[in-house]
């Protein structure tokens, strides 16, 4: 009986999870900012077959290592479909990333530690947000608990060579995924520490020789995607791959950690993004601190790594004055290891039930407030919303039904649970609340946010034998363009676009149309007969007939300036 109620709580949290992290699969497509980036790179890999350098449209894209897209691209070779291959990654990456908490949850503690740990981190709003992105984060996420998974069934559940080789593997295919696969060496440190003051459990094994043999299994992870592109980089003996490979292997690593050109952010900044982000499961820190103190005055060394490991990553990226929210995501899944076994205990609590049943309720508070004043406030803000991000009509009224919906979940949720059960209550409402995010929210936002709506547009104006060309475009233009579209650089000014369009489009002027970003119009464009296309990620964008031009479009120094502000100063002239 108790093997069977243990089967039934372990499938219970696989088909959540399928569940959370799973719906809306197949219903949108690409949304910036990164999605549309990676989802066209893989693209290009399929459409050209060549995958060793990515490619943004026709210049080289140096600005992560191809680790997603190549996934991606697989995935589409499985599958099929964009819509469903280009989150596929992510989706199996969070799931391998929550067995790696739960199954070593179980072998340090027991089963229904492991179990805990899951569904904490399963409910952790930046894990689950994360999850259901198609960005690199989840997929780092999970090379690093990989190596973390693999150097404490050695360290603690030890010796195990074949994990401790594995750990370090894990640790290299986290570097060629996004460079800070790395930290998960951390780990050692404090195992170091707690080996030499002779704490119970940790053991490094330093004096096998087997112990010496990690690093070459790092080295070969790494080698995987650093030894063919750096051979074929340097066997073109082109300029632009050069310039790739110093972008890549330098300056968006190294560079981008001690001279940080963006995402500018103070000292403390992680400190405010844990209490917000790691919620529900950061609530319940007041008190895990006591306790945790009181399990380390033991000397037990299962809550000594993940904690101190935790702690290493967030003062490794406190240093540096660039900061993003995702740069900790790979610790919160030992801070719901850690956490784990404390849950049975705490979630018996009285104030622990008040505090989830608090927050539950001014979820739902929330929502409600949200979906009632969308239906019944101002009108005019409603036109506002759905003309500037191009919403289709009714857009607005099914999000603010979705939110009520979700506030209706919640409150009903909390009073089937009771006052002892609140921990349930609010499980079911993240539940309720993400998927219905997902099917309702998807498929309403997708054609303004995709730009899947705007390129339909586009294509039924200029009809199916017309040539289209982009000036100032972003990914998910060309992404979502129903035909071969001619661009002129990404990276380039854009008043340079905008000229090198402009002799494009008069080699044939009876069939070529220009798609240009409002940003980026100059006052050699006569609007009057150009066309309002519309809008698209807050962007309004212009459908330009040959007619439409005169001159050569050279810019003035008002227009310059304007560019600069708004281009930004990374792209030189």
């Amino acid at each position: 009986m108790l093997k069977t109620h243990a089967s039934r709580q372990t499938w219970l949290l696989v088909v959540m999870a399928l569940l959370v992290l799973g719906a809306g699969l197949g219903l949108r497509d690409p949304w910036p900012s990164d999605e549309p980036r990676f989802a066209l790179v893989a693209k290009q890999m399929v459409d050209s077959g060549y995958w060793l350098f990515p490619h943004r449209g026709p210049e080289l894209y140096s600005d992560k290592p191809p680790m997603l897209m190549w996934l991606q691209a697989a995935m589409y070779s499985l599958v099929g479909h964009w819509r469903v291959a280009f989150l596929l990654p992510s989706l199996l990456a969070a799931l391998g990333t929550l067995w790696c908490v739960v199954d070593l949850g179980r072998r340090l503690w027991t089963r229904q530690v492991g179990l805990y740990a899951g569904w904490a981190l399963l409910f952790a709003l930046h894990f689950t947000f994360q999850a259901k992105k198609a960005q690199i984060d989840p997929l780092v996420v999970l090379f690093i608990t990989l190596a973390n998974y693999g150097l404490l069934r050695h360290l603690l559940l030890g010796p195990s060579w074949r994990w401790w080789w594995l750990g370090w593997f894990f640790a290299g295919i986290g570097v060629i995924t996004k460079g800070v696969g790395v930290l998960a060496l951390m780990m050692i440190a404090p195992a170091a520490v707690a080996s030499v003051l002779h704490w119970p459990r940790v053991r490094l094994h330093v004096r096998d020789l087997r112990f010496w043999l990690a690093p070459l299994a790092f080295l070969l992870a790494v080698s995987l995607w650093l030894a063919p592109m750096l051979l074929a980089g340097f066997a073109t003996g082109s300029e632009p791959y050069r310039a790739y490979m110093d972008d890549i292997l330098f300056r968006q690593t190294a560079r981008r950690y001690t001279q940080s050109w963006d995402h500018h952010q103070p000292w403390w900044y992680f400190l405010a993004i844990m209490p917000s982000m790691w919620v529900p499961a950061f609530l319940l820190l007041p008190w895990a601190l006591p306790a945790w103190f009181r399990r380390l005055r033991r000397r037990d060394a299962r809550y000594l790594l993940p904690l101190a490991w935790w702690l290493l990553v967030v003062l490794f990226f406190s240093l540096p004055h660039g900061k993003r929210d995702v740069y900790i995501l790979p610790a919160l899944p030992m801070f719901c290891l850690a956490l784990a076994p404390l849950l049975p205990g705490l979630l018996r609590r009285r104030d622990v039930q008040r505090v989830l049943g608090a927050f539950t309720a001014l979820l739902a508070l929330a929502l409600g407030l949200v979906g009632a004043l969308a239906l019944l406030g101002d009108s005019d803000f409603e036109v506002r919303l759905t003309h500037g991000r191009g919403l289709l009509p009714g857009a607005t009224d099914a999000l603010a039904w979705a939110a009520l919906a979700m506030a209706v979940w919640s409150a009903l949720s909390l009073w089937v649970c009771g006052r002892q059960r609140r921990h349930v209550a609010l499980v079911s409402t993240l539940a309720g609340v993400w998927v219905l995010y997902s099917l309702v929210g998807y498929p309403v936002l997708n054609d303004s946010s995709s730009a899947r709506g705007l390129m339909r547009e586009v294509s039924a104006r200029i009809g199916p034998q017309a040539e289209l060309g982009l000036v100032a475009w972003k990914e998910q233009n060309l992404l979502m363009a129903d035909r071969p579209a001619a661009t002129f650089g990404f990276e380039a000014r854009w008043h340079q676009q905008l000229q090198a369009a402009v002799r494009w489009q008069r080699l044939v002027p009876q069939q070529r149309w220009l798609l240009v970003n409002e940003d980026a119009m100059q006052a050699c464009i006569d609007r009057a007969r150009a066309e309002m296309a519309g809008i698209s990620n807050r962007r309004r964008w212009w459908l330009v007939p040959a007619d439409a031009v005169a001159g050569d479009c050279r810019p003035s120094v008002a227009e310059l300036e304007h560019e600069r502000r708004l281009q930004g100063p990374g792209i030189t002239d």
